[in-house]
């Protein structure tokens, strides 16, 4: 039949209605009235499977298969995280939970699988160790003598020397190029480590583990850098002393939890604790583009710090961790005029909407609802969401919700490429440990599409 119910097309689709009537009202399904029920509408089979194959986390199994690479892993075996169920997971435990307490060195203690001696080691401050995988027991040696005791503490060292003491005369001239020099500077310190340091092959975990957080401390070092004062905002918080919960620990001496570092390079101390779980949040996402480019460098043998650049460098990218620049400019259309006109305009042009929708959460991102909660509604952000929604089906992901934290708690503006790069830092030297353990090269092959063999062309 060329012609499908509602019910048969949201279930190849795996979306709410929301989203199929608005894929018919911008042209992309066709639709009309079921002729024994005029009530009801009918849905273009051809258009509903082609958006079926275009919805990359609700491919059906078929698909996937025909796609599959024929030369390595059509499908990479991770125990890191995974979407399931309308939830992120990292290593089994709901992200979304794990950010109402933890800190962003909980985080890499999980996903790297630190024992607790280790991560006290690296982390004397950052991490609480009440998330230590099962079955793991402390460890019984010290750390290579090339570990990275108080890393954390030596970058935040770099922040603190911004303090308003320091600040004047060096704030950037524009957000924009604040958020560009992050870029570069994060970009040329990783490049300099990768063309040094040893590769990551045949070498012991605690020696990876204990470079690991040299190498997430050598970028938030450098992307941080000489900075803005974050400008002044508008909101206020009751009193948080005692507030932050097992965030805010006594500080060992020479080092200070991430988050804390990055609230008070921005002078924002008050919300560090929306800092501390946005980080949390953006540590690891599957196997997205950036999580799969360092995997691929991995493979080859290469140091962890060439691993997190080869992540780092898809960043420069507008398709992956450039949402942000991009619902800005959303923004702005909606200051100058209605939130409604600004996203009916965008759709208009056929560009996708920033900032929301995902296709591995037809029930909307789990991370921006897990951030949402704790932001108040804020105009026109709010505005636009119910426009989205209403005429794309799309919810808010967390791109919005990083942005909306940005506006909230006055952040730099490059504040969600920062938070991005820092948490997902994380996850990427994850999968770089994971990678090395496989100690398999990544090389697909390639489905060829071009003409036959040419014999006697006279080409030379």
């Amino acid at each position: 039949m060329v012609w499908m119910t509602a019910a048969e097309a949201l279930d190849m689709l795996n979306v709410r209605p929301q989203t199929l009537y608005a894929n018919v009202s911008r042209g992309k399904i066709r639709a009309k009235a079921d002729a024994d029920d005029p009530r009801r509408s009918l849905y273009h089979r051809d258009d509903v499977l082609r958006m079926a194959r275009r919805s990359n986390g609700r491919r059906k199994v078929e698909i996937v298969s025909s796609e599959a690479m024929q030369y390595g892993d059509p499908v990479l075996a991770s125990a890191i995280s995974t979407a399931a169920n309308g939830k992120l997971l990292y290593r089994g435990h709901d992200a979304a939970r794990l950010a109402d307490s933890a800190t962003l060195e909980d985080i890499a203690a999980l996903l790297w699988q630190c024992e607790a001696a280790e991560a006290e080691a690296l982390w004397p401050a950052g991490a609480s160790h009440a998330l230590q995988p099962a079955g793991h027991r402390r460890a019984s040696s010290p750390l290579h003598a090339n570990d990275s005791r108080h890393v954390t503490g030596q970058a935040c060292s770099l922040l603190r020397a911004n303090d308003s003491h320091h600040a004047t005369g060096q704030a950037a001239t524009c957000e924009n190029s604040a958020s560009e020099s992050a870029l570069a500077a994060g970009l040329l310190a990783l490049a300099r480590r990768s063309a040094v340091e040893a590769p990551s092959l045949g070498r012991s975990l605690a020696d990876l583990r204990a470079e690991a957080a040299s190498v997430l401390a050598t970028l938030v070092n450098a992307m941080a850098g000489p900075g803005a004062k974050a400008p002044a905002t508008s909101a206020t918080l009751a009193d948080t002393s005692g507030a932050i919960g097992q965030a805010a620990k006594p500080d060992h001496a020479g080092s200070t939890p991430i988050g804390r570092c990055l609230a008070q390079r921005w002078r924002a101390e008050q919300h560090e604790d929306l800092i501390r779980r946005a980080l949390v949040l953006m540590a690891d996402h599957e196997l997205n583009a950036s999580t799969f480019a360092t995997r691929v460098a991995i493979s080859t043998g290469a140091s962890l710090a060439a691993g997190v650049l080869a992540g780092f460098t898809t960043l420069t990218g507008p398709l992956h961790g450039g949402a942000a620049k991009e619902f800005a400019q959303l923004i702005a259309q909606a200051q100058t005029g209605t939130a409604d006109d600004a996203v009916r305009h965008w759709l208009a042009s056929g560009r996708p909407l920033p900032a929301f929708g995902h296709p591995l959460y037809s029930d909307g991102d789990p991370r921006a609802r897990a951030l949402l909660r704790h932001l108040p509604k804020i105009q026109p952000y709010e505005a636009l969401a119910i426009a989205a929604e209403q005429q794309a089906g799309e919810l808010p992901n967390i791109d919005y919700a990083l942005s909306v934290l940005t506006a909230h708690c006055g952040l730099p503006q490059e504040a969600p490429f920062f938070l991005f790069a820092v948490g997902r830092c994380v996850g990427w030297l994850a999968h770089a440990l994971e990678q090395v353990q496989a100690n398999r090269l990544i090389r697909p092959r390639a489905r060829y599409t071009g003409p036959a063999e040419i014999i006697n062309a006279g080409i030379y």
